[in-house]
C-alpha cells in the first residue's frame, strides 16, 4: 500500500527499481568497492532503463514524471549495497542536471541535458573549494570577463564525479567581492585547456564513486557556458540545496529501510546458547529503537517532500530531515554492527562498508552544524 506522499504508481516504479538494483548493481558493488570505480556503463543502463531523467520533461528525453519519482529512486538505490553507487548517479541526477534543467536556455538544455539523461554525458557540481566548504559565499574561484566568455582560474575539492565529468557546473568569483551578489555559474567541460583533475581523493567510505580537486588555470569559459545571469549564482546555489538536502534524507531512509531487514533477517538465524539472539531482550529492544529511529526520520522527510512538491518553502522542514536522518542512519548502521557482532566487522557482511559510507552523512550536503545554524535562524535566534 502506498505512503502518502507515494501513490500506487510510485510503487510500481519502487518495484522495477528494486528488482534493478537487487539484479544488476548489488551483485557488483564489491567489486566496484574494491576496484574504486563505478564503470560509465552504469549510468548508460540505467538511461537505457529512464532513470537518469525521472522527472524531466519527455521532449529532453525523460520520462515526464516529478520529484516523487525521483524520490523513489533515492530510496531504492540505497540498497545496493555501495554508498559510492548511490553517490555517483546521485550527483549526476540530483545535483548537477537540477540547475541546466532549472535555469539553463534551451540550448544548454540540448547541450548538455540530453546526453546527461541519455548517459552519455556525466556531471558534477563545483562549488566547494579547500578554504569554502559551507562558507558559499567565501568561493575564490574566479572568472574573468573577457571578449567572448571569461578566464577562470582557481580550485574546488570533494566533487563528486569529479574525475569522469564531461561537465562540471561551476561556482565561480565574477566580481572582486564574489559573495551573494558577486557569484554566477559556469559550465566548464572536459578538455578545456587549461582545465584538469589535480587528484582523486582517497576516502573512508563511498569508495566505488570518485570524488576529485579539480584545478583551473586560465581556463577560456564562452558566453554560452553561462549558467542564468551573471552575479546570480548565489540564487542558484540556494535553490537545488533543498532537494539535494531532500535527496540525502531520502537516501537515509532508504538505508535504514534495509539495515533494518538485515538485522531482522540475522537475529533470527544467529544463534547464541542455544536459540536465535532475536529472543533475548537486549536484542529485541534494540531492533525496536532502530524501527523508531526510522519512522521518525521517514515521518519527517516525507513531511518536508510533500511541503517541497506542494511548492511551499520547505527550508525548516528539509534542514530539519537532513540533520536527523544523517546522524540516525549513522547510528543504525553503527547498532547492526554491533548486532552482528564479529561477523559485523567482516567485509563480506556488508554493515561495516554501510557504516564507513553513512559517517559522510552528517558532514556532505552541508555539516550537521550549518543545519542547527540554519534551523537556529529559522527560529528567530
Amino acid at each position: 500500500m502506498a505512503t502518502p506522499p507515494f501513490e500506487d504508481e510510485h510503487e510500481q516504479l519502487r518495484e522495477t527499481l528494486r528488482r534493478f538494483v537487487e539484479t544488476e548493481l548489488r551483485p557488483h558493488a564489491m567489486e566496484w568497492e574494491d576496484e574504486q570505480w563505478m564503470p560509465n556503463d552504469v549510468f548508460l543502463r540505467c538511461a537505457e532503463l529512464g532513470f537518469l531523467g525521472l522527472k524531466y520533461e519527455e521532449r529532453y528525453g525523460g520520462q515526464g514524471g516529478d520529484y516523487l519519482h525521483d524520490s523513489v529512486f533515492a530510496e531504492e538505490l540505497a540498497r545496493c549495497g555501495s554508498g559510492g553507487v548511490g553517490a555517483a548517479i546521485g550527483a549526476h541526477v540530483n545535483i548537477a542536471t537540477p540547475p541546466i534543467w532549472k535555469f539553463g536556455t534551451e540550448e544548454q538544455k540540448q547541450r548538455w541535458l540530453v546526453p546527461a539523461i541519455k548517459g552519455e554525458k556525466i556531471g558534477a557540481l563545483g562549488i566547494t573549494e579547500p578554504d569554502a566548504g559551507s562558507d558559499v559565499a567565501g568561493i575564490k574561484t574566479h572568472a574573468k570577463k573577457v571578449d567572448g566568455g571569461y578566464v577562470v582560474n582557481g580550485s574546488k575539492t570533494f566533487i563528486t564525479n569529479g574525475v569522469r565529468a564531461d561537465f562540471v557546473v561551476t561556482a565561480v568569483k565574477t566580481t572582486p567581492d564574489g559573495g551573494h551578489h558577486g557569484l554566477s555559474f559556469l559550465v566548464l567541460e572536459k578538455g578545456m585547456e587549461g582545465f584538469s583533475v589535480s587528484r582523486k581523493l582517497e576516502k573512508l567510505g563511498w569508495h566505488a564513486s570518485d570524488t576529485a580537486e579539480l584545478a583551473f588555470q586560465d581556463v577560456f569559459v564562452p558566453d554560452d557556458n553561462l549558467l542564468g545571469d551573471e552575479n546570480r549564482g548565489f540564487y542558484l546555489i540556494m535553490a537545488n540545496f533543498q532537494w539535494e538536502r531532500l535527496g540525502m534524507a531520502l537516501g537515509a531512509v532508504g538505508k535504514m529501510q534495509h539495515l533494518l531487514e538485515r538485522a531482522l533477517q540475522y537475529v533470527n538465524e544467529r544463534e547464541a546458547f542455544g536459540r536465535p539472539i532475536g529472543q533475548f531482550q537486549v536484542t529485541r529492544h534494540k531492533i525496536a529503537e532502530i524501527a523508531v529511529r526510522l519512522e521518525t526520520s521517514r515521518a519527517l522527510t516525507y513531511r518536508a517532500l510533500q511541503l517541497f512538491i506542494g511548492g511551499h518553502d520547505a527550508l525548516n522542514e528539509t534542514t530539519m530531515a537532513k540533520l536527523l536522518t544523517q546522524r540516525n542512519c549513522l547510528d543504525t548502521a553503527d547498532d547492526v554492527v554491533q548486532l552482528f557482532g564479529g561477523n559485523g566487522y567482516m567485509r563480506e557482511y556488508e554493515v561495516e562498508r554501510s557504516l564507513r559510507d553513512a559517517r559522510l552523512g552528517p558532514i556532505g550536503g552541508g555539516s550537521d552544524e550549518i543545519m542547527r545554524e540554519i534551523i537556529g535562524r529559522q527560529l528567530g535566534l
